[in-house]
């Protein structure tokens, strides 16, 4: 039987509010971190971001995509470029240190040496590179080495030429052996990413290794990775261990080098070769442990993971002007923290169970409810011995803190539950929006329900948390203010707001969904605190 909280979702964001100099820092901070952002759940701290420029390929590469590509977003949908830079430096000043550049192809952009400039600028980055086809080094890299490109990784799968076009579906291979010579030249150690395919190019292994004779290269066999877009031929993969075995039949001290400890590549060498190997094995020796890198697509969407379905869309954030740079560095931190401790499983068949929803819709039947509802209107605050709406004057009521919890079922059903908990569900990542809109619901509050107060709230958490037993998400939220008034219909519209984002998230698979009790938990710091004691949510 699966636990009763397998996925669970956490964001904490401060907002507006009344604060002095001295309180600032840690008042107005998005989250009040012990860790950085940018650290998950298993201690791993991310420090390098690669960054999508594009889409688009001026190859075509058949283990990548299909002879007749893929299809593009609209312009508008990707990044601009002033949108690149301001993420990167939040990224960066959030604790990245180094930022590889890819695509696409990254050097298809016209304006790839002023991105690369204005990265290098970044206070505190210590390392950009970029990772390319090489088909237009030879006329860029002078430019990208005098805006401060440090390192620089070139795709080859193929030392023939023949190979390399039949493989490619274009020509070029002569100047991609040019750019890594005038990389060379020009005092980089390219590394060569080469992806070794069975029955394609596995009878170039030694060859390559061979290319480290005479070059500073790092050449590098990475695992082919099967995927829908080479149609899971998994047939075509080539082990580590198996590509180890062939290099030392001929090359007999072929030995083992130290590696760092964010190390993707396993190193290698033949003693007095100017260049070194490397091997990629995120197939068969995954390297998850020391992951500390992050992804950021062309369309703005943060990937914790390459095996993993997108986060969610910074770009869609960042273009919503009730989104801080706060919040923006809270969004990143949620992502980070949903990273898994290894490579995601796609869910290729959802299973079904007879397990029967348990958890019901809650009627409310409360016997004295009836009872207390008087026909005097003006016992109710917001209208007047007229019957008329009025807004209540709070101007002589006391400052206090006041504090607010409220909470909401969304049940999902079976089948959404698994797309879930796996983050297989097309839109993105439904507990980490919902709990945004919850955030961002709890701040319009007074322009949603008429009579609400423009409070100065100083805090709002939101928690969204997956039930797989109960099959429903469970969503609660914390409004906190000091002020002259209470803060429940902040709490109240935050789960409110969260509930209808799941729903929102999940109708495509099923409409079956149902949001049941959204109600008040607590509420304090007013003349008539309130803690309902028949709570059954989750702790």
């Amino acid at each position: 039987m699966a636990a009763t909280a397998a996925t669970t979702g956490y964001l904490k964001l401060a907002t507006s509010a009344q604060t002095t100099p001295a309180t600032a820092t840690s008042t107005m901070r998005a989250v009040d971190r012990k860790v950085s952002p940018l650290t998950d759940s298993f201690g791993r701290h991310h420090t390098y971001l690669r960054i999508s420029l594009t889409e688009r390929c001026n190859l075509r590469c058949d283990y990548c995509m299909p002879a007749e590509g893929v299809p593009l977003q609209p312009k508008s949908h990707l990044l601009s470029n002033e949108e690149l830079i301001r993420l990167a430096r939040i990224f960066v000043e959030q604790g990245v240190r180094k930022i590889r550049l890819t695509g696409g192809e990254p050097t298809i952009r016209r304006d790839i040496v002023d991105i690369v400039a204005e990265m290098k600028a970044l206070p505190q980055l210590e390392h950009i590179g970029i990772t390319t086809n090489g088909l237009v080094l030879t006329r860029l890299l002078p430019s990208l080495q005098r805006a401060g490109l440090d390192s620089l990784n070139i795709s080859l799968d193929s030392l023939r030429k023949e190979r390399f076009e039949r493989i490619t579906r274009r020509k070029g291979w002569e100047r991609v052996i040019a750019g890594i010579d005038l990389a060379i030249q020009l005092g980089y150690r390219p590394k060569v990413n080469c992806v070794l395919m069975r029955n394609f190019n596995e009878d170039e292994i030694c060859d390559f290794v061979e290319f480290t004779r005479d070059r500073p290269v790092d050449v590098r066999f990475i695992e082919y990775m099967p995927f829908s877009g080479n149609k899971w031929q998994t047939e075509r993969l080539i082990s580590y261990k198996e590509t180890l075995e062939v290099i030392r039949k001929r090359f007999s001290d072929f030995e083992a080098l130290p590696n760092g400890p964010n190390d993707t590549s396993k190193a290698y060498a033949v003693p007095g070769f100017q260049g070194q190997v490397g091997f990629i094995t995120s197939m068969t020796e995954h390297f998850c442990g020391t992951c500390n890198r992050l992804r950021l697509t062309a369309d703005g969407n943060i990937k914790v993971c390459l095996f993993g379905n997108k986060e969610f869309s910074l770009r869609d954030a960042m273009r919503n002007k009730d989104i801080s740079e706060e919040d923006l560095v809270d969004l990143i931190g949620a992502a980070v923290q949903r990273k898994k401790r290894q490579h995601a499983v796609p869910v290729d068949l959802i299973h079904h169970s007879s397990i029967h929803h348990l958890v019901q819709q809650n009627h409310y039947q409360n016997h004295h409810y009836h009872h207390q509802i008087r026909r005097n209107c003006s016992q109710l605050s917001h209208v007047n011995a007229q019957g008329k709406a009025q807004m209540v004057d709070v101007a002589e009521k006391p400052i206090s803190t006041r504090i607010a919890q409220a909470e909401a079922y969304v049940v999902v059903g079976e089948q959404l539950t698994q797309l879930i908990a796996a983050n297989q569900l097309a839109k993105g990542d439904v507990l980490t929006i919902a709990q945004l809109a919850g955030i961002m619901g709890a701040k319009l509050t007074s322009q949603l329900i008429p009579l609400c107060h423009n409070i100065a709230i100083s805090s709002v958490k939101v928690e969204a948390k997956l039930l797989e037993r109960e099959q429903c998400v469970h969503l609660k939220s914390t409004v906190r203010c000091r002020g002259q008034t209470g803060v429940e219909m902040e709490a109240l519209t935050a789960v409110s707001v969260a509930a209808l984002t799941v729903y929102d998230m999940c109708k495509a698979v099923s409409h079956d969904i149902c949001i049941s009790q959204v109600r008040l938990l607590s509420k304090s710091g007013g003349k008539r605190d309130y803690h309902r004691n028949d709570r059954h949510h989750s702790k």
